[in-house]
């Protein structure tokens, strides 16, 4: 250590000392928070961190990114900014069956044109029940820290995650220049037990599980919280990164822990579906012991080259799947059921059970799906009943307990009428198969208030235009007030503030005195407290408005999305956005005569969809609202990949049998390098890669005079 004090170093000196600091701490850090074997004494240890603090204090501009002063916390933030992954966090496919892993390891297989004797070594890992997180480091020191987020963006919570022991702020090693790490936050059930017992104590509320208590955590605006809680983090995955270090996952968790990170002790490589399925059992009769929470058994292709291979499908990779346990269950008792109307007005059956806890967390709801499914249980009001978290997610009702049922009840009649604005509600035939449709729906479209609302509750929500501090409540309330009918008022909201301001206003004084009234107090309004409010509403005001104007730039996929088109969800709209690339060419297929026909040429969309997408911009009334919302919109293209190639564009179909890839494969590859996969033949075809057995698209390719390639000549085209 050196002797010098620290009023007499040069700044030269104070940045060379910080330096050894941060380098000589993370390097304790390392033995005692990772090999839990301390190589100093306590006193000397702290005397290294008062000496760096000191520094830091005489020279605040010296402030170094991996400085040891981060572990406790630094001044609150006003918000988090936003930051784009480079690429995206994507999620996994679940499985809940044994048969759903022999499926998933199946499709690899025949993915990859591998025969049925031929295994594919697989990682197995715990799934841990936290906060996923994404850890970015260039030359060896961490610089950012994010949230998941949609996958494709999340918050910046660098300052929060820094605080966390498990999280080097330099890494040791020889790691790539940047390296992005991500894992899992997350709490034992030790450190949980101690947060809920400090927060009874403070006589505040306690947390329902470790993972809501995780997540809440890192959320903290005041670094400094996060600081005092004890939490965790487990490396398993990465994002981008400039040179890779392994060929396999299983040597990138080596690597990962020679860098400094914990990687969970329990992964552990299976070569066989016996294998793998005798690790799951082993992981779910360790489970309550293991002391944090896990809700499943992650699968992962081991060989980094089969997983280039296997790509991705929308926002899912081939190559991983989630095997989740199976949903804990509980009885209770349903007080009501209620109907609620959703975007595309669907009357949708809730269940309000008495409140219980169910696998950790309190459900005092579930879904009854429609009228089919309540017949089916004969669900009544009063019925006690066994449910369960689907997934560990959605509360279902798997049956009713006739036993114990009150002899008063009565079977419950389903409404034919809804019950926001009284139109009929009715269950749509298919005219194709004469079937009737199991959802009722109301007829009142654009006269119901329920369908405008949740359309609009969509339109804001994280997966469509994610708008920050437009919720529901606000939603409700300003359409309430004539504010809201379509989603341009919601950008024509920023040239409104000051009544944006009176509404809000209005809104916490009626709260406030319907609360008082409710305790049997007078109404009170003191000149501080009219200052405060004023302030606060103030400010909400002006992140509101912020928050909307920096959605006025948006992808031609979340648009799409947005619109709440039925059966139209993010991974369709995905698929549109792909095959359109731009605003101008979508909006011109739409009104093309073909628009049915070359739908349903798109790979993965089929007839229902595409006459979903056809009614919709059918309707006058549809494409004026649209019209009118982008007025306000700047809507960027669909990026094409990164590699140019010269099929990028070009619409491809592929016929017949291939003998060097599988269709699958094909397909990937093709849509990697920018092209449009079509499942149809047209005049708007460019290539036709034909197979051995190539049948009625080998002619049509013919008729329209589209180019034909056999394999070896398509492999030439795209280099292989």
């Amino acid at each position: 250590m050196s002797g010098k004090s620290v009023d007499k170093l040069t700044a030269s000196e104070a940045a060379k000392e910080l330096e050894r600091l941060a380098r000589e701490i993370a390097e304790h850090d390392r033995h005692y928070y990772l090999q839990d074997a301390p190589v100093v004494s306590d006193a000397d240890y702290d005397a290294l961190r008062r000496r760096n603090a000191e520094i830091e204090a005489r020279f605040p501009d010296l402030v170094r990114a991996d400085s040891p002063s981060h572990r406790v916390g630094a001044q609150p933030s006003e918000k988090f900014a936003k930051v784009r992954h480079a690429i995206p966090m994507l999620s996994l496919d679940n499985a809940f069956s044994d048969e759903d892993v022999a499926e998933f390891l199946g499709r690899v297989r025949r993915f990859l044109g591998l025969g049925a004797e031929e295994d594919v070594a697989v990682m197995a890992e715990p799934k841990i029940d936290g906060l996923s997180a994404s850890l970015r480091y260039e030359d060896g020191v961490l610089v950012q820290g994010a949230t998941r987020g949609d996958g494709t963006e999340g918050e910046d919570i660098t300052a929060n995650l820094r605080t966390i022991a498990d999280i080097p702020l330099r890494l040791s090693g020889n790691p790539p220049r940047v390296l992005e790490v991500r894992g899992e936050v997350y709490m034992t059930h030790k450190a949980f037990a101690a947060l809920n017992r400090r927060q009874e104590k403070d006589g505040k509320p306690v947390y329902a599980n470790p993972r809501n208590s995780a997540a809440g955590s890192v959320r903290q605006l005041d670094p400094r919280i996060t600081a005092s809680r004890a939490l965790n983090f487990f490396a398993y995955a990465w994002g981008e990164i400039s040179e890779m270090p392994s060929d396999s996952q299983h040597g990138m968790l080596k690597k990962f822990e020679s860098y400094g990170f914990i990687v969970n002790p329990l992964v552990r490589r299976c070569e066989t579906l016996d294998a793998v399925l005798k690790f799951y059992r082993g992981i779910e009769a360790r489970r309550a012991k293991l002391g944090y929470d896990i809700d499943g058994v992650v699968y992962k292709v081991d060989s980094l080259a089969l997983q280039e291979r296997l790509g991705f499908v929308s926002r899912s990779p081939r190559w991983a799947i989630a095997h989740k346990f199976p949903a804990e269950q509980a009885e209770t008792v349903i007080e009501a059921i209620e109907i609620q109307v959703g975007r595309t007005g669907k009357l949708a059956p809730v269940a309000r059970l008495k409140p219980v806890t169910v696998g950790g967390v309190v459900v005092s709801n579930a879904t009854l799906h429609n009228e089919d499914e309540i017949a089916r249980l004969d669900a009544r009001v009063g019925d006690t009943v066994v449910i369960q978290r689907a997934g560990d997610v959605i509360p279902q009702i798997l049956r009713v307990i006739p036993e114990k049922r009150p002899k008063a009840s009565k079977p419950y009649k389903f409404p034919h009428t809804c019950p926001i604005c009284g139109s009929h509600a009715v269950r749509e035939v298919d005219e194709k198969t004469g079937k009737e449709d199991v959802d009722r729906r109301c007829t009142g479209g654009l006269i119901c208030d329920a369908q405008t609302v949740e359309r609009l509750k969509y339109f804001v929500a994280r997966d469509a235009f994610d708008i920050e501090g437009l919720g529901g409540t606000l939603i409700e309330l300003f359409h309430e007030q004539g504010l809201l009918k379509e989603p341009a008022d919601i950008f024509a909201l920023t040239e409104k503030p000051r009544k944006v301001a009176e509404v809000l206003a209005e809104h916490r004084a009626r709260l406030s005195e319907e609360r008082r009234a409710a305790e049997g107090k007078e109404p009170v309004k003191t000149k501080t407290k009219a200052k405060k409010k004023d302030e606060g509403e103030g400010k909400q005001v002006e992140n509101l408005m912020t928050a909307i104007e920096a959605r006025r730039t948006i992808g031609l996929d979340r648009l799409i999305n947005a619109l709440g088109i039925r059966h139209v969800g993010e991974t369709t709209a995905r698929l549109l956005a792909r095959h359109y690339r731009s605003l101008d060419a979508f909006l011109s297929g739409m009104k093309s005569e073909t628009v049915k026909e070359d739908l349903e040429s798109i790979e993965g969309i089929g007839g229902v969809v595409a006459e979903a997408i056809f009614d919709f911009f059918d309707e006058p009334h549809n494409v004026k609202a649209l019209d009118r919302l982008l007025k306000w919109l700047t809507v960027t293209d669909m990026a094409a990949p990164a590699k140019s190639s010269p099929v990028s564009g070009k619409t491809v179909v592929f016929t017949g049998t291939l003998e060097k890839m599988t269709r699958q494969e094909a397909k990937a590859r093709a849509e990697s390098l920018g092209a449009k996969v079509s499942g149809s033949v047209s005049a708007k075809t460019d290539i036709v890669v034909a197979g051995p057995g190539a049948g009625s698209k080998l002619k049509d390719a013919q008729k329209h005079n589209v180019q034909v390639l056999d394999e070896d000549g398509w492999l030439k085209l795209i280099g292989g």
